[in-house]
């Protein structure tokens, strides 16, 4: 569903002491940017925490009341240093507890006599909490108000956002074109500022980089209409033209 008057803006949190030491890469935060772009919402900041319950607590109570929606990644495991749903609960001020529904999932995909504690755990979670349904592994994640707590593990991840389309609502989608220049970004900087300054509406970045021995910038050009981003483009290309020349 969309409100095409409206702009919605997410927020990240990626919650694990493993991304922090450099041990596991974060792979969900380029997805997500795009997944929720593509429904009109504008991810505005991305926080990576550690491990810990007042961390957790601080961090989310923050984003929650800041954004219209905050997506957690991490901590919802079944190994002792996996606090996030604990985390929510005290956020919340809500019970944390067995979810029967998530319960029964786990007890039909592990055939009961495979559900130790520790699996079980990954049905704890605060008491009112909706369901976030993983097609992949069972164990679900959940949500609570404007707060969508999901695992780490990027192909799990990916396979749960389904569930959440229905829950969520977007906005003003994001439009964006590139215009590549052949040039160092210094060549065209003091001229790009200026095109931001004519532009205000909308949001100009450039991007440089290396490809085939060869010095290149990406000039990015971001906003919520069209018409004004294909009328700064074309601008654009025609300095661009200009001063590849020179």
């Amino acid at each position: 569903m969309r409100n095409e008057k409206r702009r919605f803006f997410a927020a990240i949190l990626i919650i694990g002491d493993e991304i922090l030491s450099g041990r596991t890469q974060d792979a969900n935060t380029c997805f997500l940017a795009k997944w929720l772009n593509e429904r009109g919402i504008q991810l505005k900041e991305v926080r990576i925490i550690p491990d810990q319950l007042r961390t957790i607590i601080n961090n989310v109570n923050i984003l929650r009341k800041k954004y219209d929606y905050v997506f957690t990644t991490g901590g919802i495991g079944p190994t002792h240093d996996d606090i996030t749903a604990l985390a929510i609960s005290k956020v919340f001020k809500k019970r944390y507890e067995y979810n029967k529904e998530a319960l029964k999932i786990l007890e039909t995909h592990y055939k009961n006599s495979y559900l130790n504690d520790a699996r079980k755990k990954m049905a704890k979670m605060p008491r009112g909490a909706g369901l976030i349904y993983n097609p992949s592994s069972s164990a679900p994640g959940f949500y609570l108000k404007n707060v969508f707590v999901l695992p780490g593990v990027p192909v799990i991840l990916q396979s749960m956002m389904h569930s959440i389309e229905q829950l969520i609502k977007g906005g003003q989608k994001v439009f964006s074109e590139t215009v590549t220049g052949k040039m160092p970004e210094s060549k065209i900087g003091e001229q790009f500022g200026k095109l931001q300054k004519k532009f205000k509406d909308l949001s100009l970045g450039s991007y440089p980089f290396f490809q085939a021995g060869k010095i290149g910038v990406a000039l990015v050009i971001r906003g919520y209409s069209k018409k004004r981003i294909l009328q700064c483009k074309k601008v654009l290309q025609n300095l661009v033209k200009k001063i590849e020349k020179s």
